[in-house]
């Protein structure tokens, strides 16, 4: 059967099959709007994000139950930043007219997967035909209590920053992926990105967090965001950057700048994060606990401006501070 065969209602349904059912849903995908029930005493947290072809993903190389998840990882992503624990999220497609079931079902299966490990319940969204390519648009809510809520703006003088995981191994994995190569933990790492829930609502739960954002636009450019809101300025340290075995290894292989990828690159959806130098034994032991890298990368100044330092001890200027859709 083809997608004109099905019809959007009937697509619609396929869909409603596979979103299943979860707690505080008390009308889901068939009628005009969803209905939940929020969790009292706690705030909504509310994101969106896009993903076009051409721009986000190519299908040349993406396979589609991949970008199912990922469509979904990138917000949880958000949501992870905030220290919220994600809910309800809404779907819609914009869909070329020769884009086949064989590309939709594993898409849409790919998503609930993603959905299911994260709690997350698909309550409706929209369909309608695209001209162009493939587009992807998620809203996702979320929760947390109002004190628990880490913002972009709490960053102070003192603070120490870290970030969860590794950076660079996606805009690495994209690298080699327009090289004609399909299989790495790199590559992995760009199709089906890890988003860090679990250690948003840990480090939001027990306070350690001061501020915090994702890293999906390069680790510069996020940072950027960060300071700017906090009013504060920051030293980082390339030493001390998480690099992955493959980066280390295949990143040379590419005669580029060493760092530029886990600078600029975007799209690791890490957790950049600040905190009391206080408490550094607790996140020690929070990393260990979740089994999951939270290193030190620099530290917070109360002066503005972000000074990256080399290894050798020298000032380091970059070749790009991250993506920018606007920037030429």
């Amino acid at each position: 059967m083809t997608l004109n065969e099905l019809g959007e209602f009937g697509f619609i349904g396929r869909i409603a099959t596979s979103a299943g059912s979860g707690g505080g849903v008390v009308l889901g995908i068939g009628d005009d709007a969803a209905a939940v029930i929020p969790t009292p005493g706690l705030q909504t947290l509310v994101t969106a994000d896009m993903l076009v072809e051409g721009v986000h993903f190519d299908l040349a190389f993406t396979p589609p139950f991949e970008l199912g998840r990922k469509s979904l990882a990138v917000n949880l992503s958000d949501i992870a930043a905030m220290g919220g624990i994600p809910r309800f999220a809404l779907l819609s497609l914009a869909i070329p007219p020769g884009l086949s079931l064989e590309i939709l079902d594993p898409f849409i299966a790919g998503f609930t997967s993603r959905a299911k490990e994260h709690g997350v319940t698909l309550i409706g969204g929209d369909t309608c035909s695209s001209r162009s390519g493939f587009v992807i648009s998620v809203t996702l809510m979320g929760e947390q209590e109002p004190e628990r809520i880490v913002r972009r703006s709490g960053a102070g003088g003192g603070d120490l920053l870290y970030v969860t995981g590794f950076v660079g191994d996606s805009a690495l994995g994209l690298a080699l992926l327009r090289q004609g190569e399909r299989v790495g933990a790199a590559i992995t790492r760009h199709l089906d990105p890890i988003p860090r829930t679990a250690a948003g609502v840990a480090l939001a739960a027990k306070g350690m967090a001061t501020a915090m954002i994702d890293v999906s636009d390069g680790t510069l450019a996020d940072l950027g965001h960060l300071l700017k809101l906090s009013g504060c300025g920051a030293r980082l340290f390339l030493d001390r950057l998480p690099l992955s075995p493959e980066y280390l290894w295949r990143v040379p292989e590419l005669k580029d700048d060493f760092f530029s990828r886990a600078l600029s690159g975007g799209e690791d959806y890490e957790l950049l994060f600040t905190a009391p130098a206080e408490r550094e034994e607790e996140i020690a032991a929070l990393a260990a606990s979740l089994n999951l890298p939270m290193t030190v990368i620099g530290e917070i100044s109360r002066a503005p401006g972000l000074i990256i330092i080399s290894p050798d001890g020298s000032s380091h200027i970059p070749a790009s501070r991250g993506f920018d859709h606007f920037a030429r």
